[in-house]
């Protein structure tokens, strides 16, 4: 049965909660960042990125503004503001037919945005696994 992985996301989304992120991810989940060269594999390191990001981009600011639809997969666009720096993103979503997520993909705009975000998701990381 299809399903849309924009809906199973927004039960978790910005949560900061990785067991909560965790039990909408498949196993084998695949998580591809734009700061980070090589997909990342599994559940445990998807959902802590995942959550790592919600804790660095989910402020008051932080806004879904857009969705689109396919048969198991999603595009959200987002946007938010941090330290005075406009970010745009998507949010690129895939799910199987039993409402895992199995891969999913974060693209980010403009280059000053992407360059203080993966400063800041490398200190939300780090603060993390202390």
């Amino acid at each position: 049965m299809p399903h849309n992985p924009a809906e199973i996301w927004h039960t978790v989304a910005l949560s900061r909660d990785s067991t909560a992120i965790s039990a909408v991810l498949h196993d084998d989940c695949v998580f591809e960042s734009p700061v980070v060269h090589s997909p990342q594999m599994g559940k445990a390191i998807t959902a802590k990125y995942l959550a790592a990001a919600g804790h660095t981009l989910g402020n008051a600011e932080f806004a879904y503004v857009g969705e689109w639809h396919r048969e198991n997969s999603a595009i959200l666009e987002f946007q938010t503001v941090i330290d005075g720096i406009a970010i745009n993103g998507i949010d690129m979503i895939t799910c199987d037919d039993d409402g895992l997520i199995t891969h999913f993909k974060v693209m980010v705009r403009p280059l000053k945005a992407m360059n203080m975000l993966h400063q800041k998701m490398g200190e939300m990381l780090q603060h993390m696994s202390a």
